[in-house]
């Protein structure tokens, strides 16, 4: 890896007494084989981590800049379960009620008590379509609201979890649209009434005006660093196109696009977010913090705080072979998948990239990179960076302690 033109490595500040976020985040290149990335972080609502660094593009060796924007993968469903938050703010949805409440023509083929809350916990056995759907009619919403309509689920509902992928943004989106009053898709309206009211540098729609070269490209791991990175038997099902898994990501690579880096004008609620990692931890850190920058209602973000519920069968899924738990959109951490604390809410994505919100910590935090990794449970250079994050949290903690005790 090469050195920017500045002659370092990486860029940014931390705030007083979280200097080993930065020496983990140097590390992340010296020792975790990182190519570019950035790492934010808000403590109660100040800034206190924003650093960035490394090789946007692997080919042109191009440097990571402050405002480059990358694609976060599956990190985009923590930012499309806000806009279904924000929903549930305003009166508009009820958690609890059924899908089809909203949505009548969604009662087709056994799908008519699926709780909104089944949904988006993943519990729907809606987790892939019958129907293949290329990139004309993901962007045709009302073609793509019929097909979504008429899919029989794999199993009853609410009985089993298995991961919804790709499927989930797009049922989403289909819901927000039928209760907005102005019928927006999920990416109109998180640009419209987050993005843009928090100034965040993040579209789950990217629009043709961002130029190219603020876009990070996508380096993918080598087969040797999947071969020994991923659980064999997880390696063996994405190569076999009728595994649960490899059906539940179909439709991944439309958000990329070999001519703008990225689509444009285009959405895949479930994992064609676009943004800075700056951005995610702002946006997660004002869920963090009560809300007030858009009006979120207490009981909604005590409802996201809250344990997950599992499936009768419990929260062993059925796509990733492991117990994930997930609640109103959003990843809940778990043994299997810790992060932050229990009232922790966020989403990791394919390669490594990772927000989350942790109202009892009041943070806000977010890791992004161009180098795809492979671990399921926890990308190496993220853990590295939360857990230095944390430590500092109870030193700062400790330290104020003993002064007020003084």
């Amino acid at each position: 890896m090469g050195t920017l033109k500045s002659g370092c490595i990486f860029e940014g500040h931390v705030g007083p007494g979280f200097e080993r976020v930065r020496e983990e985040f140097a590390d992340n290149f010296r020792r975790r084989a990182e190519l570019g990335g950035a790492c934010c972080a808000y403590h109660e609502g100040e800034k206190i981590v924003d650093l960035w660094g490394g090789v946007r593009n692997k080919a042109t060796g191009d440097p990571w800049e402050q405002d480059t924007m990358v694609i976060v993968h599956s990190a985009t469903k923590g930012l499309a379960a806000m806009t279904l938050a924000l929903a549930h703010s305003r009166g508009w949805l009820d958690y609890e009620e059924p899908v089809c409440t909203y949505w009548p023509e969604f009662a087709q083929q056994g799908k008519e008590r699926i709780t909104v809350r089944q949904l988006l916990a993943h519990q729907a056995g809606l987790f892939a379509l019958d129907v293949p759907v290329d990139r004309s009619v993901v962007a045709d919403l009302d073609r793509l609201a019929v097909v979504l309509a008429r899919q029989k689920p794999a199993w009853e509902p609410g009985t089993r979890q298995a991961y919804h992928g790709i499927t989930l943004g797009y049922y989403e989106s289909e819901l927000l649209r039928r209760i907005d009053p102005q019928h927006r898709s999920l990416g109109q309206f998180f640009q419209n009434e987050i993005a843009t009211p928090l100034g965040l540098d993040l579209y789950i729609r990217l629009p043709e005006t961002v130029p190219d070269a603020r876009l990070a490209t996508i380096a993918r791991p080598r087969p040797i660093d999947m071969l020994f990175g991923f659980p064999l038997r997880f390696t063996l099902e994405i190569m076999n196109k009728r595994s649960n898994i490899a059906r539940s990501l179909r439709g991944s690579e439309l958000p990329h696009d070999a001519e703008r880096v990225y689509a444009r004008n285009f959405e895949v609620p479930s994992g064609g977010a676009v943004g800075t990692a700056e951005a995610i931890a702002h946006a997660y850190s004002v869920f963090a913090t009560g809300g007030r920058e858009l009006r979120l209602r207490r009981e909604t973000l005590d409802l996201l705080s809250a344990p997950a519920i599992a499936p009768t069968r419990g929260f062993y899924d059925e796509c990733l072979h492991g117990d994930v738990q997930f609640s109103l959109g959003f990843m809940k951490p778990s043994t299997a998948w810790p992060f932050g604390s229990p009232s922790s809410f966020g989403s990791p994505g394919a390669g490594g990239s990772l927000g989350f919100a942790d109202p009892s910590a009041r943070l806000g935090y977010a890791y992004v990179t161009s180098q795809m990794g492979t671990s399921l449970t926890g990308d190496p250079r993220d853990v590295a960076l939360r857990n230095a994050l944390y430590s500092s949290l109870q030193s700062r903690r400790r330290a104020s302690t003993e002064r007020k005790a003084s």
